[in-house]
């Protein structure tokens, strides 16, 4: 089912913070990174610690009470669930994301000039963190899309955007992926085979006003070009379709104001079976 990725290694972090509280981490692949204005960067890591970090080890059973929401956007398929993840949780994510280091290139994304006006930095966690988070969502997603099931898994490749004031993402729609995981050596990134494949777009809002957020809507369209609004609220996540067909969702991370940074990590929800 896994193939390797790019299997090169780069120097361990040393940070000091890393050091106190957290293991070190290393790249375990490299992709061409588009930036915003256009032009590419040959050699942007993608990375992963090197063991699982105890404040990403998540709980199954919690005191949560996640609930769906769906969302009426004309007939495409988008909802909200509330309540997945605790502020802790939310919070050592973000530092998560901090310790690894934002980078103005995406990794394996292409977008054109303008559209992607944020930060970026993709890694792979590991089943300590996505497998409870799964467990405590999976009763709330779809079963299957256009013939395929669920897939008991989520890809542990997490793309993580900052958007500090002024920031946007444009209208685009979000691509199909394969999954990922981490080697067992937890040196590589591996590629799952093409029977499984992304259905649905997670955004995992990390932060909200609750932090000092200012703005920074995710707008939803319509097939008719009318707009919802999604207020990032720390902990919960939205989910819409998305690849390049029909019911895609076209959405927008709207501007961000003056005040803290928003925190997001997209998710990719996998449908299909091996």
């Amino acid at each position: 089912m896994n193939c390797t990725v790019s299997p090169t290694l780069d120097t361990i972090s040393h940070d000091h913070e890393a050091q106190q509280d957290w293991p070190p981490h290393w790249a375990v692949a490299y992709m061409p990174g588009s930036l915003p204005m256009g032009g590419v960067v040959p050699m942007t890591p993608i990375h992963a610690f090197s063991s699982s970090p105890r404040a990403l080890q998540l709980k199954t059973q919690t005191s949560l009470k996640s609930v769906r929401h769906d969302i009426e956007l004309g007939g495409l398929l988008a909802f909200e669930i509330s309540e997945l993840i605790t502020p802790e949780e939310a919070d050592a994510i973000v530092t998560a994301s901090e310790l690894l280091g934002y980078r103005d290139e995406a990794p394996g994304i292409q977008t054109p000039p303008g559209m992607r006006m944020n930060k970026s930095v993709h890694w792979v966690a590991d089943d300590r963190l996505l497998d409870p988070l799964m467990s405590r969502m999976r009763h709330l997603l779809p079963p299957s899309i256009d013939g395929q099931p669920l897939y008991g898994l989520l890809s542990q490749r997490l793309n993580m955007y900052r958007y500090d004031a002024n920031d946007v993402f444009n209208r685009h729609v979000d691509g199909e992926w394969p999954g990922y995981s981490l080697s067992e050596d937890r040196r590589d990134m591996l590629q799952w085979g093409n029977s499984v494949r992304s259905g649905l777009t997670m955004i995992l809002y990390l932060n909200g006003p609750e932090d000092g957020v200012s703005c920074g809507c995710t707008r939803l369209f319509r097939p008719d070009g009318s707009g919802v609004d999604v207020l990032p609220r720390k902990g919960s996540a939205l989910f819409f379709r998305h690849g390049f067909g029909p019911h895609s969702v076209v959405h927008e991370g709207r501007q961000v104001g003056a005040g803290a940074s928003k925190y997001v990590a997209r998710i990719n929800i996998m449908y299909g079976q091996e």
